[in-house]
Protein backbone atom coordinates (compact mmCIF):
# COMPACT_ATOMS: atom_id res chain seq x y z
CA UNK A 1 0.00 0.00 0.00
CA UNK A 2 2.29 2.40 1.18
CA UNK A 3 0.30 5.62 0.66
CA UNK A 4 1.69 8.42 3.82
CA UNK A 5 -0.96 10.35 3.48
CA UNK A 6 -3.77 7.44 4.25
CA UNK A 7 -1.37 6.19 7.33
CA UNK A 8 -1.37 9.60 8.54
CA UNK A 9 -5.58 9.48 8.48
CA UNK A 10 -5.22 6.20 10.08
CA UNK A 11 -2.65 7.35 12.86
CA UNK A 12 -5.57 10.34 13.46
CA UNK A 13 -8.33 8.37 13.40
CA UNK A 14 -7.07 5.53 15.74
CA UNK A 15 -5.80 7.85 18.31
CA UNK A 16 -9.26 9.41 18.85
CA UNK A 17 -10.89 6.32 18.90
CA UNK A 18 -8.65 5.02 21.79
CA UNK A 19 -8.87 8.44 23.57
CA UNK A 20 -12.77 8.68 23.38
CA UNK A 21 -13.41 5.13 24.34
CA UNK A 22 -11.50 4.60 26.79
CA UNK A 23 -12.74 8.26 28.56
CA UNK A 24 -16.54 6.41 28.45
CA UNK A 25 -14.81 2.86 29.56
CA UNK A 26 -13.64 4.62 32.75
CA UNK A 27 -16.44 6.78 33.70
CA UNK A 28 -18.96 3.99 32.97
CA UNK A 29 -16.80 1.45 35.44
CA UNK A 30 -16.94 3.83 37.82
CA UNK A 31 -20.83 4.72 37.62
CA UNK A 32 -21.20 0.97 37.44
CA UNK A 33 -19.38 0.73 40.60
CA UNK A 34 -21.52 2.81 41.95
CA UNK A 35 -24.74 0.61 41.80
CA UNK A 36 -25.60 1.91 38.85
CA UNK A 37 -27.80 -0.07 36.59
CA UNK A 38 -26.40 -3.54 34.57
CA UNK A 39 -27.63 -2.14 31.03
CA UNK A 40 -25.21 0.08 31.47
CA UNK A 41 -22.52 -3.10 31.12
CA UNK A 42 -24.22 -2.99 27.49
CA UNK A 43 -23.10 0.08 26.97
CA UNK A 44 -19.47 -0.63 28.46
CA UNK A 45 -18.86 -3.70 26.06
CA UNK A 46 -19.78 -0.98 22.86
CA UNK A 47 -16.87 1.39 24.23
CA UNK A 48 -15.03 -1.87 24.45
CA UNK A 49 -15.70 -2.75 21.07
CA UNK A 50 -15.30 0.09 19.58
CA UNK A 51 -11.76 0.58 21.71
CA UNK A 52 -10.63 -2.47 20.26
CA UNK A 53 -11.66 -1.40 16.77
CA UNK A 54 -8.63 1.68 17.37
CA UNK A 55 -6.65 -0.68 18.70
CA UNK A 56 -6.73 -3.13 15.51
CA UNK A 57 -6.36 -0.74 13.29
CA UNK A 58 -3.30 0.68 14.36
CA UNK A 59 -1.24 -2.47 12.72
CA UNK A 60 -1.81 -0.87 9.44
CA UNK A 61 -0.70 2.28 10.29
CA UNK A 62 3.33 1.01 10.35
CA UNK A 63 2.38 -0.80 6.86
CA UNK A 64 1.16 2.25 5.25
CA UNK A 65 4.13 4.56 5.97
CA UNK A 66 6.69 1.73 5.31
CA UNK A 67 6.59 2.28 1.57
CA UNK A 68 5.04 -0.01 -1.28
CA UNK A 69 7.73 -2.25 -0.97
CA UNK A 70 6.49 -3.64 2.49
CA UNK A 71 4.93 -7.02 1.48
CA UNK A 72 2.91 -8.46 4.85
CA UNK A 73 2.57 -12.74 4.85
CA UNK A 74 -0.56 -13.97 3.78
CA UNK A 75 -1.45 -15.68 7.08
CA UNK A 76 -0.21 -12.64 8.95
CA UNK A 77 -3.05 -10.76 6.18
CA UNK A 78 -5.63 -12.59 7.15
CA UNK A 79 -5.30 -13.11 11.04
CA UNK A 80 -5.05 -9.05 10.71
CA UNK A 81 -8.22 -8.70 8.64
CA UNK A 82 -10.16 -10.85 11.12
CA UNK A 83 -9.28 -8.75 14.04
CA UNK A 84 -9.84 -6.11 12.81
CA UNK A 85 -13.58 -7.47 11.60
CA UNK A 86 -14.04 -9.24 14.98
CA UNK A 87 -14.68 -5.58 17.05
CA UNK A 88 -16.25 -4.18 14.05
CA UNK A 89 -18.99 -6.90 14.54
CA UNK A 90 -19.10 -7.00 18.35
CA UNK A 91 -19.81 -2.99 18.26
CA UNK A 92 -22.93 -3.61 15.40
CA UNK A 93 -24.19 -6.22 17.69
CA UNK A 94 -23.95 -4.11 20.94
CA UNK A 95 -25.52 -1.59 19.11
CA UNK A 96 -28.67 -4.13 18.62
CA UNK A 97 -28.41 -5.28 21.98
CA UNK A 98 -28.30 -1.64 23.53
CA UNK A 99 -31.91 -1.17 21.81
CA UNK A 100 -32.96 -4.21 22.66
CA UNK A 101 -31.98 -2.85 26.12
CA UNK A 102 -33.75 0.39 25.66
CA UNK A 103 -36.90 -1.22 24.08
CA UNK A 104 -37.40 -3.62 27.58
CA UNK A 105 -37.03 -1.07 29.61
CA UNK A 106 -39.70 1.24 28.65
CA UNK A 107 -41.62 -1.78 26.57
CA UNK A 108 -41.50 -3.66 30.31
CA UNK A 109 -40.24 -1.09 33.35
CA UNK A 110 -41.78 -3.90 35.88
CA UNK A 111 -40.14 -6.89 34.60
CA UNK A 112 -36.89 -5.14 33.49
CA UNK A 113 -35.11 -5.48 36.57
CA UNK A 114 -36.59 -9.06 37.30
CA UNK A 115 -34.43 -9.97 33.74
CA UNK A 116 -31.88 -8.34 33.06
CA UNK A 117 -29.63 -9.80 36.15
CA UNK A 118 -26.18 -10.33 36.31
CA UNK A 119 -26.13 -13.86 34.83
CA UNK A 120 -28.57 -12.58 31.25
CA UNK A 121 -26.25 -9.31 31.03
CA UNK A 122 -22.89 -11.80 31.03
CA UNK A 123 -24.58 -14.68 28.73
CA UNK A 124 -25.54 -11.94 26.31
CA UNK A 125 -22.09 -10.13 26.16
CA UNK A 126 -20.47 -13.36 26.62
CA UNK A 127 -22.86 -14.86 22.94
CA UNK A 128 -22.29 -11.79 21.57
CA UNK A 129 -18.52 -12.11 21.48
CA UNK A 130 -18.61 -16.03 20.14
CA UNK A 131 -20.92 -14.45 17.10
CA UNK A 132 -18.57 -11.61 16.28
CA UNK A 133 -15.29 -14.08 16.80
CA UNK A 134 -17.67 -16.18 13.99
CA UNK A 135 -18.00 -13.03 11.72
CA UNK A 136 -14.78 -12.05 11.73
CA UNK A 137 -12.29 -15.20 11.55
CA UNK A 138 -14.60 -16.83 9.23
CA UNK A 139 -12.31 -16.29 5.91
CA UNK A 140 -9.44 -17.66 8.22
CA UNK A 141 -11.39 -21.07 9.08
CA UNK A 142 -13.35 -21.08 5.96
CA UNK A 143 -10.35 -21.06 2.78
CA UNK A 144 -13.11 -20.27 0.26
CA UNK A 145 -13.70 -16.89 1.34
CA UNK A 146 -9.80 -16.21 0.66
CA UNK A 147 -8.72 -14.38 -2.38
CA UNK A 148 -6.46 -15.95 -4.70
CA UNK A 149 -3.42 -14.61 -5.97
CA UNK A 150 -2.24 -12.96 -2.85
CA UNK A 151 0.85 -10.66 -3.93
CA UNK A 152 1.57 -9.29 -0.17
CA UNK A 153 -0.89 -5.87 -0.38
CA UNK A 154 -2.44 -6.66 2.80
CA UNK A 155 -6.01 -5.03 2.17
CA UNK A 156 -9.76 -6.55 2.77
CA UNK A 157 -10.57 -7.33 -1.32
CA UNK A 158 -6.62 -8.48 -1.54
CA UNK A 159 -6.92 -11.33 0.62
CA UNK A 160 -11.14 -11.67 1.22
CA UNK A 161 -13.26 -13.46 -1.60
CA UNK A 162 -15.62 -9.94 -2.13
CA UNK A 163 -18.63 -12.68 -1.60
CA UNK A 164 -17.48 -12.44 2.48
CA UNK A 165 -18.64 -9.03 2.60
CA UNK A 166 -22.13 -9.98 1.19
CA UNK A 167 -22.16 -13.05 4.23
CA UNK A 168 -21.16 -10.25 6.38
CA UNK A 169 -23.80 -7.78 5.04
CA UNK A 170 -26.87 -10.67 5.20
CA UNK A 171 -25.18 -11.72 9.17
CA UNK A 172 -23.94 -8.43 10.76
CA UNK A 173 -25.89 -5.18 8.97
CA UNK A 174 -28.95 -6.40 7.51
CA UNK A 175 -30.66 -7.80 10.49
CA UNK A 176 -29.38 -4.96 12.66
CA UNK A 177 -30.76 -2.52 10.22
CA UNK A 178 -34.30 -4.02 10.27
CA UNK A 179 -33.92 -5.02 14.13
CA UNK A 180 -33.29 -1.08 14.56
CA UNK A 181 -36.60 -0.21 12.67
CA UNK A 182 -38.92 -2.81 14.35
CA UNK A 183 -37.56 -1.53 17.58
CA UNK A 184 -37.83 2.25 16.72
CA UNK A 185 -40.94 1.79 15.91
CA UNK A 186 -42.48 0.58 18.81
CA UNK A 187 -40.51 3.87 20.91
CA UNK A 188 -41.86 6.13 18.96
CA UNK A 189 -45.33 4.16 19.53
CA UNK A 190 -44.96 4.75 23.39
CA UNK A 191 -43.35 7.65 23.09
CA UNK A 192 -46.38 9.29 21.52
CA UNK A 193 -48.45 7.36 24.29
CA UNK A 194 -46.71 9.09 26.89
CA UNK A 195 -46.70 12.27 25.31
CA UNK A 196 -50.68 12.36 24.99
CA UNK A 197 -51.14 11.15 28.95
CA UNK A 198 -49.28 14.24 29.55
CA UNK A 199 -51.21 17.01 27.29
CA UNK A 200 -54.51 15.06 28.65
CA UNK A 201 -53.15 15.53 32.40
CA UNK A 202 -52.48 18.60 31.43
CA UNK A 203 -56.02 19.41 30.29
CA UNK A 204 -57.75 18.57 33.25
CA UNK A 205 -55.44 20.25 35.46
CA UNK A 206 -53.79 17.25 37.38
CA UNK A 207 -50.34 17.72 35.98
CA UNK A 208 -49.16 19.38 39.55
CA UNK A 209 -51.17 16.25 41.63
CA UNK A 210 -49.90 13.56 39.70
CA UNK A 211 -46.61 14.41 37.82
CA UNK A 212 -45.21 11.55 35.51
CA UNK A 213 -41.46 11.33 35.00
CA UNK A 214 -41.15 9.05 33.10
CA UNK A 215 -41.93 10.33 29.75
CA UNK A 216 -39.15 12.45 29.77
CA UNK A 217 -36.80 9.79 30.14
CA UNK A 218 -37.83 7.79 27.84
CA UNK A 219 -37.52 10.86 24.79
CA UNK A 220 -34.03 11.60 26.27
CA UNK A 221 -33.24 8.05 25.75
CA UNK A 222 -35.10 7.47 22.57
CA UNK A 223 -33.35 10.33 21.27
CA UNK A 224 -29.90 9.36 21.96
CA UNK A 225 -30.56 5.55 20.72
CA UNK A 226 -31.68 7.87 17.14
CA UNK A 227 -28.85 9.40 16.97
CA UNK A 228 -26.43 6.58 17.71
CA UNK A 229 -28.43 4.17 15.04
CA UNK A 230 -28.33 7.43 12.85
CA UNK A 231 -24.82 7.36 12.98
CA UNK A 232 -24.48 3.43 12.39
CA UNK A 233 -26.30 3.60 9.51
CA UNK A 234 -24.99 6.54 7.74
CA UNK A 235 -21.40 5.46 8.46
CA UNK A 236 -21.74 1.63 7.71
CA UNK A 237 -23.99 1.87 4.45
CA UNK A 238 -21.81 3.63 1.48
CA UNK A 239 -19.28 0.19 2.23
CA UNK A 240 -21.76 -2.11 3.03
CA UNK A 241 -23.52 -0.72 -0.39
CA UNK A 242 -20.55 -0.43 -2.28
CA UNK A 243 -19.63 -4.35 -1.69
CA UNK A 244 -22.79 -5.52 -3.41
CA UNK A 245 -22.23 -3.55 -6.06
CA UNK A 246 -18.31 -5.07 -6.29
CA UNK A 247 -19.62 -8.49 -5.49
CA UNK A 248 -22.93 -8.11 -8.11
CA UNK A 249 -20.47 -6.56 -10.57
CA UNK A 250 -17.00 -8.48 -11.57
CA UNK A 251 -15.69 -6.19 -13.66
CA UNK A 252 -16.57 -2.82 -11.51
CA UNK A 253 -13.15 -1.56 -9.44
CA UNK A 254 -14.41 -0.39 -6.25
CA UNK A 255 -11.75 -1.83 -4.21
CA UNK A 256 -9.77 1.26 -3.95
CA UNK A 257 -13.11 3.42 -3.05
CA UNK A 258 -14.20 0.82 -0.74
CA UNK A 259 -11.09 0.03 1.60
CA UNK A 260 -9.70 3.77 1.10
CA UNK A 261 -12.74 5.84 1.56
CA UNK A 262 -16.00 4.23 2.27
CA UNK A 263 -14.32 1.48 4.86
CA UNK A 264 -12.62 5.05 6.63
CA UNK A 265 -16.09 6.03 7.31
CA UNK A 266 -17.63 3.10 8.99
CA UNK A 267 -14.42 3.47 11.25
CA UNK A 268 -15.85 6.59 11.95
CA UNK A 269 -18.96 4.80 13.85
CA UNK A 270 -15.97 3.80 16.51
CA UNK A 271 -15.44 7.52 17.14
CA UNK A 272 -19.31 8.69 16.88
CA UNK A 273 -20.48 6.01 20.00
CA UNK A 274 -18.52 7.75 22.45
CA UNK A 275 -19.48 11.46 21.40
CA UNK A 276 -23.01 10.65 21.47
CA UNK A 277 -23.36 9.38 24.44
CA UNK A 278 -20.48 11.17 26.33
CA UNK A 279 -22.93 14.53 25.25
CA UNK A 280 -26.26 13.58 25.48
CA UNK A 281 -26.07 10.81 28.90
CA UNK A 282 -25.75 13.45 31.61
CA UNK A 283 -24.68 10.65 34.01
CA UNK A 284 -21.69 9.46 31.62
CA UNK A 285 -21.22 13.63 30.88
CA UNK A 286 -20.81 14.44 34.48
CA UNK A 287 -18.58 11.36 35.31
CA UNK A 288 -16.24 12.75 32.81
CA UNK A 289 -15.94 15.88 34.01
CA UNK A 290 -15.02 14.69 37.82
CA UNK A 291 -12.31 12.80 35.72
CA UNK A 292 -10.62 15.76 34.73
CA UNK A 293 -11.02 17.62 37.45
CA UNK A 294 -9.66 15.28 39.53
CA UNK A 295 -6.74 14.73 36.75
CA UNK A 296 -6.49 18.61 36.47
CA UNK A 297 -5.53 18.15 40.32
CA UNK A 298 -3.00 15.64 39.95
CA UNK A 299 -1.10 17.22 37.09
CA UNK A 300 -1.43 20.75 37.92
CA UNK A 301 -1.18 20.96 41.90
CA UNK A 302 -1.08 24.53 41.77
CA UNK A 303 -4.87 24.50 40.96
CA UNK A 304 -6.04 23.46 44.40
CA UNK A 305 -5.26 26.64 46.09
CA UNK A 306 -7.85 28.76 43.45
CA UNK A 307 -10.37 25.94 43.22
CA UNK A 308 -13.16 25.59 45.22
CA UNK A 309 -15.44 22.04 45.74
CA UNK A 310 -18.55 23.15 43.94
CA UNK A 311 -21.85 23.72 45.76
CA UNK A 312 -24.01 20.84 45.17
CA UNK A 313 -26.99 21.59 43.62
CA UNK A 314 -30.64 20.37 43.27
CA UNK A 315 -29.76 19.08 39.50
CA UNK A 316 -26.82 17.46 40.54
CA UNK A 317 -28.11 15.83 43.82
CA UNK A 318 -31.24 14.86 41.65
CA UNK A 319 -28.64 12.97 39.03
CA UNK A 320 -26.93 11.66 41.52
CA UNK A 321 -30.04 9.66 43.01
CA UNK A 322 -31.33 8.97 39.70
CA UNK A 323 -28.40 7.57 38.74
CA UNK A 324 -29.04 4.49 40.98
CA UNK A 325 -32.65 4.46 40.14
CA UNK A 326 -32.73 5.31 36.57
CA UNK A 327 -32.01 2.88 32.99
CA UNK A 328 -31.18 5.24 30.93
CA UNK A 329 -29.29 4.85 28.06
Amino acid sequence: MGNVGFGVLLAILASLILVMNALVVVALVRLISKGGCLGLCFVLNLAVADFLVGFTITSLITEELSGSEYQTPRKHCLLRMACITCPSAASIFTVILVTFDRYLAVKHPFQYFKIMRSPVVGACITGLWLLACLVGFLPVMAHSFQADGYTGLCTFFRVFQPTYMLTFFCVAFFPAFFVFIYFHCHLLKIASLHAQQIREREHIGLEAACRVPQPSSDTKALRTITILVGCFVLSWSPFFVGSIVQVACQHCSLQRLLEKYLWVMGLCNSLANPLVYAYWQKEVRLQIYQMCLCMRSRVFPLFRADSHPPIPTSSHVATALSGRNSCIV
